[in-house]
């Protein structure tokens, strides 16, 4: 592991091998950690696997923790460490600041394999009603209280959010970082930012903006993973025909079964499906 200042703060990340770069950005409520048994199965190149501002390891500044500020901290991160010609993977708000980036930096990125993310705004008819009720109840005073005073967003994800529950030893490593109320803020914040019928507005904003960069950047491979239609998935089959439809030079590769959090699932697969992309795609 490695520390590097960042503005303000520091950013943790996890750095293995040489070569190419291969960025791996988590979502909410992970970590680097999310990407530990994926990591090792993937191969050959330099692979890291930053956590974001205010989350896992990195550090914890006084601030808002939107979508604005966690590209800021990523930008400055990926200039930090002078990286070019990146292959982002991104999972969740991952994806979502992968694209972000990949959009305001087309010169730099070489190719951007994502799953379980944000694409494109979303309207509340195409939640589940368990989806849309904990989306009500999140944005709530009541959400507030549940996110910031304990530990439900990561006992709920790593519970309800995969097939097989983790163990007691992986999810206290998912919330040591989050030992008081304010240092929830970032998981709150990141579930709040849904950006359902067009609220956040600032949100919203940012994902719409990177539309136009997937459909038209057909000289940079991308990769979708998909898995078996759940609840909790926010790739749905519809979701993924979309992304077929409007994403330029897009492979999508089914994997099966697995919830939202699937790098607790199927970490061998993801990891080979990315291995084999890159190498298909000369990307390492």
């Amino acid at each position: 592991m490695a520390m590097i200042d960042v503005l303000d703060s520091t950013i943790h990340y996890e750095d293995h091998g040489s070569g190419a770069a291969v960025v791996f950005l988590h979502g909410n409520p992970a970590s680097s950690h999310t990407w530990r048994n994926v990591l090792p199965l993937v191969g050959p190149g330099r692979l890291i696997a930053p956590d974001l501002i205010g989350m896992g390891r990195s550090g914890k500044p006084v601030g808002d923790y939107r979508f604005d500020d966690h590209a800021r901290y990523l930008d400055a991160f990926l200039d930090a460490l002078g990286l070019d010609e990146i292959v982002l993977v991104g999972h969740d708000w991952g994806g979502s600041l992968a694209f972000d980036w990949a959009a305001r930096h087309p010169d730099r990125v070489r190719g951007l394999a994502f799953f379980e993310t944000i694409v494109r705004p979303i309207a509340s008819t195409e939640l589940s009603e368990q989806a849309r009720a904990r989306s009500v109840k999140l944005r709530s005073d009541e959400g507030e209280t549940l996110v910031l005073d304990g530990h439900f967003m990561v006992n709920a994800a790593y519970t309800g959010g995969v097939l097989t529950p983790l163990g007691e030893e992986d999810i206290e490593v998912y919330r040591a970082p989050y030992t008081t109320r304010e240092s929830r803020r970032p998981l709150l914040n990141w579930t709040r930012s849904l950006p359902i019928d067009g609220e956040p507005a600032d949100v919203t904003a940012r994902i719409r903006a990177y539309g136009p960069w997937l459909a038209d950047s057909h000289d940079v491979p991308k990769l979708l993973l998909t898995f078996d239609s759940a609840p909790t998935l926010l790739i749905t089959p519809e979701v993924a025909a979309w992304c077929r439809d409007n994403i330029a030079a897009l492979r999508v590769e089914h994997i099966g079964p697995a919830g939202h959090h699937a790098t607790e699932d199927q970490p061998e697969a993801i990891a080979k499906a990315v291995s084999s992309w890159l190498d298909e795609h000369r990307l390492r």
